[in-house]
């Protein structure tokens, strides 16, 4: 069902989505879709759900600032792929439009961000940042200014973008922007 869920993502949109879209892609019937699923946006929670337990390929450069670039990319590559950005794109608006597409959203997003942030874990035992860092929020600064130029002010997003954020956030890291406040 999944599979089928992304193609109508891709090829209509979450504004286009429909059960009855979904099924006939499927080859299973829409009554069996609408008692398990109910709704489009279900659908599409779903399948963030399913995308939330996948594992993410986490780079390992040896440096967090390339890590964090290449992870930064990732994102921008993501939602501007030809094949993968319009479902990347729906699925977001989903999320925007209910409530447990929005769930989905955060628990993919969060299992995303914890996976990444093995790459901080990494960088304090180089001694690249200080002990206790939070890895996880790390990983949002390094990319929330991609997610807001896409999804807030309509902007575009590019490689260089995402390495002036990865940088950013490389850079407060290991100044201990992100680091346990001493007693």
């Amino acid at each position: 069902m999944r599979a089928a869920t992304l193609a109508e993502l891709a090829d209509k949109g979450f504004a286009g989505l429909t059960v009855e879209g979904v099924a006939a892609r499927s080859g299973v019937h829409k009554t069996t879709l609408y008692r398990r699923w109910g709704t489009p946006a279900a659908l599409a929670a779903d399948a963030l759900d399913v995308a939330s337990a996948e594992p993410w390929p986490v780079p390992d450069t040896g440096s967090l600032r390339a890590d964090l670039r290449a992870v930064a990319r990732q994102v921008v590559a993501g939602f501007t792929d030809p094949g993968s950005g319009p479902v990347a794109r729906s699925l977001t608006a989903a999320a925007l439009h209910d409530p447990d597409a929005g769930r989905a959203l955060h628990a993919y997003l969060a299992a995303r961000h914890a996976q990444a942030a093995v790459i901080v874990n990494r960088a304090a035992d180089r001694g690249d940042v200080p002990a206790g860092t939070d890895g996880t929020d790390v990983v949002r600064c390094a990319v929330a200014p991609l997610y807001y130029r896409l999804f807030v002010t309509g902007e575009a997003v590019d490689e260089a973008l995402a390495d002036r954020y990865a940088d950013a956030a490389a850079t407060a890291a290991a100044a201990g922007v992100f680091a346990p406040e001493a007693d």
